[in-house]
């Protein structure tokens, strides 16, 4: 009986033993360089420079791009599989959630807000309706964690990845050798997310010289310019400022904004400014997706303002005069803001 306890014994430390060798020779060796392809975020021209370097700690490259693009589209980060974070941020809907005002959840349940486009990010200096996320390399975690969301444990998600047969080569391409970590996984969803940029909109190629507005186009424009400009300026059609703008409360949710974030009552029912950008395919809208077109999301502004919120955005307390005929021509330059080339481009594509 105690041959055959220290012959099993044995066979176990030689299988450990094989197991650990095998996993070195995965590993970076000490002198085995690590050559990755950089690659530069590309600012188009006439775009400010961000105001801080989202990948300053965290080099862009071709490997890690490719590791959060996979990321991105794998259910493995969710709890069944079924939730990977683009079933809420789908590519032909400007990585939004097309046609509903809430994503749908794990075990048949909702998020509480309505899921933002995802690109220009290296521009947004805070993420989330509230401004509740200072840095894109801790954004996923709200999601993968949340129970209504992907309802998953960081743990959790790390032991999947690391026993897929394919990421291991994956974060070794990435970051030199095959340890799968959290830290890790959120740079990688952080280049493939930051890289993504709406730049080549109809809007865009009028601005470089390769287009023209309709006249309705430019009256709508001109409209923009004298009425909205203020709160989504060009060109990345917001200054990622926080504004009430006198909605209602929502009595199913009770949100009250970034007050969640900050605890201070003049943070009141204010929400972070959209941009503009894609917005015909972002519908529906606001925080909650209360407005289900443009038409009617522009009528808030004509006549569905509520005037006496103590918080409301002082650009808004005499509403927005806009007649019917403005109205359709803002309509058209929104139009011009779709960025087709963002929406079907195979490098962001599953």
């Amino acid at each position: 009986m105690k041959t055959r306890v220290i012959i099993f014994f044995g066979l176990l430390v030689l299988i450990a033993a094989i197991f650990i060798s095998a996993c070195k020779k995965n590993d970076v060796q000490p002198g085995e360089p690590h050559n990755p392809t950089y690659i530069d975020l590309t600012i188009p021209a006439g775009w400010p420079t961000p105001t801080s370097d989202i990948f300053a700690n965290n080099k862009l490259t071709e490997e890690g791009f490719q590791l959060g693009k996979k990321l991105f589209y794998d259910g493995k980060l969710s709890k069944d599989g079924n939730f990977p974070c683009a079933s809420c941020h789908q590519q032909f809907a400007a990585f939004a959630t097309f046609d509903h005002d809430f994503s749908h959840g794990f075990d048949n349940s909702f998020t509480t807000r309505n899921a933002p486009g995802l690109f220009n990010l290296a521009w947004m200096t805070k993420m989330h309706w509230d401004g509740g996320i200072n840095h894109i390399e801790v954004q996923p975690l709200a999601p993968i964690t949340a129970q209504n969301e992907m309802a998953e444990t960081i743990d959790n998600v790390l032991n999947k990845l690391r026993a897929d047969t394919e990421y291991p080569a994956l974060f070794k391409s990435a970051f030199g050798n095959t340890d799968i970590n959290s830290q890790r996984m959120l740079k990688a969803l952080a280049q493939f997310m930051g890289s993504i940029i709406s730049s080549n909109s109809k809007y865009d190629k009028v601005q470089r010289g390769e287009a023209s507005f309709t006249a309705t186009e430019q009256n709508g424009y001109d409209l923009f310019k004298a009425k909205c400009e203020t709160c989504h300026k060009e060109p990345l059609f917001t200054d990622n400022s926080f504004r009430n703008t006198g909605l209602a409360v929502n009595p199913f949710l009770n949100d009250f904004g970034r007050m969640r974030i900050t605890n201070d009552k003049n943070d009141s029912l204010k929400f972070k400014v959209p941009s503009l950008r894609n917005v015909m395919l972002t519908f529906p809208y606001a925080h909650d997706g209360r407005f289900y077109s443009i038409g009617a999301a522009i009528d808030h502004y004509r006549t569905g303002i509520i005037t006496t919120q103590p918080t409301l955005d002082p650009l808004l307390v005499n509403r927005i005069a806009i007649t019917n005929t403005q109205k359709n021509d803002l309509i058209y330059f929104l139009n011009t803001l779709t960025d087709t080339t963002m929406t079907k481009a195979a490098r962001f594509a599953q």
